[in-house]
């Protein structure tokens, strides 16, 4: 290639770019959830989920609520609560089309985070979905999560991005607002930067 990069095509000339697997990471992988595992889902507030449609187009769409509102339903089910949002429906859509997900939990101030693989569904009134109402307000459909593997994963990205060092946070009005990015780009919208900063603050101010 004229840029110099070379295109990595196969898994053995990937595999000689890196050393191998350690013992330790290969076999702190489980089968399911053990206390560990359960204890951090539950002081957790936020998780990334991935999806893909049918075609392999891939998702990743961020869920966060008071701590502990993922509901460890045993070992190998976890039950996700679905909350109101921009109802594109993007992590349903595939989850019809493809039920394999992958997931990643944070714990605010915890470099170390957690990671799940397995199948999923959409249920509806489903009766744990009642524990995670909140405000009053029960959630209509939930992401039933068949765990197929669990495994905790070391805090090197996390400590290398400095997520949670309160002084590497940038001073937000650096930085344009939601508002002003979204009428950047998106051609022919009826309103300015501060009318569409005035709608998505009232819905900031109803989350539930």
């Amino acid at each position: 290639m004229a840029d110099g990069n070379h295109k990595i095509t196969d898994e053995t000339a990937l595999r000689t770019r890196y050393r191998d697997v350690s013992t330790l990471a290969k076999k702190k992988v489980m089968p399911r959830l053990d206390r560990h595992s359960r204890a951090f889902i539950g002081i957790s507030p936020f998780l990334c989920i991935s999806t893909a449609a049918a075609d392999g187009k891939a998702d990743v769409s961020p869920r966060g609520d008071p701590p502990g509102f993922v509901q460890v339903l045993d070992d190998a089910t976890l039950l996700i609560p679905d909350r109101s949002g921009n109802n594109r429906l993007d992590t349903f859509s595939n989850i019809l089309a493809n039920p394999h997900v992958g997931i990643i939990f944070f714990v605010p101030g915890m470099e170390e985070t957690l990671r799940i693989d397995g199948t999923a569904e959409i249920v509806a009134e489903h009766p744990a979905l009642q524990t995670c109402a909140v405000n009053g307000s029960v959630p209509q459909t939930g992401i039933l999560v068949r765990v197929a593997h669990a495994h905790l994963h070391c805090a090197k990205a996390l400590k290398r991005a400095k997520l949670w060092d309160a002084e590497e946070q940038i001073d937000r009005k650096s930085f344009p607002s939601l508002g002003k990015m979204i009428t950047d780009q998106v051609a022919g919208l009826d309103m300015s930067a501060e009318e569409a900063d005035e709608r998505i603050g009232k819905g900031y101010n109803k989350l539930y």
